[in-house]
């Protein structure tokens, strides 16, 4: 009974070892594919805007051309990209924050905040602290990216596009342009918009003139009508 029970031993221990081996070979096969998934997935994220370059190999050879810029702190750069969406209708009709935060989410790729009123006004019926509207703030990555799309595609899809105005800087060489639709951006599904809202689009720059400011921006592409 005894060397029964052994053989019978042996024969399961010999069956299972190499649907073992199988297991054992067959995962090491999974994890290699998942490796290999995970380096395509960060080569993918790896790619830098092409904006990037564009500052790089044109701006940054144009700017020193035109002002003769002698030390590479000297070129004004691009800091950051606000977009402001202002709601005064958010005072009766509050939904239209929510929407807004979506719109905005999807144009930037990034989670926007709530603006609310610092203080009351009564004929406008406003309390402190109410939502009235929705803001992000674009760095690096996401800031080029956003530039991009804004150029190339956004501002041309514009009604009767002619170009924007030179004359939008503030003295320190940022620039703003206000815009009446945020359907100009293809990110927005025209047929689930609420309403037409307006939004302002801050382009914080590094330049201490607007002169500059104007240069920086018309190398990379900014459309300025010619007066």
């Amino acid at each position: 009974m005894a060397d029964e029970k052994t053989e019978k031993t042996e024969k399961v221990v010999k069956e299972k070892k190499p649907r073992d081996e199988a297991k054992a070979a067959k995962g090491r096969r999974d994890s290699g594919g998942e490796r290999e998934k995970a380096k395509v997935v960060s080569t993918a994220t790896a790619v830098a805007p092409r904006f990037i370059a564009k500052y790089k190999d044109v701006a940054i050879p144009a700017l020193t051309k035109q002002f003769g810029y002698t030390n590479p702190n000297q070129l004004p750069r691009i800091e950051k990209i606000v977009i402001n969406m202002g709601l005064g209708a958010a005072v009766t009709n509050p939904k239209i924050i929510d929407t807004a935060v979506e719109e905005l989410r999807a144009v930037t790729g990034q989670k926007p905040i709530v603006t609310r009123s610092k203080k009351a006004i009564a004929s406008f019926k406003l309390r402190a602290g109410l939502p009235i509207g929705a803001m992000v703030t674009l760095r690096k990555s996401k800031m080029w990216e956003f530039l991009d799309r804004f150029i190339t595609i956004a501002l041309p899809r514009m009604r009767d596009f002619r170009g924007v105005s030179r004359r939008a800087f503030d003295g320190k060489g940022n620039y703003t342009i206000g815009l009446k639709e945020q359907i100009i951006f293809p990110e927005i599904d025209y047929d689930r918009i609420d309403v037409i809202k307006g939004l302002n689009v801050s382009i914080v720059t590094t330049a201490n003139t607007d002169e500059e400011g104007r240069a920086l921006l018309q190398h990379m592409g900014m459309p300025f009508r010619a007066t």
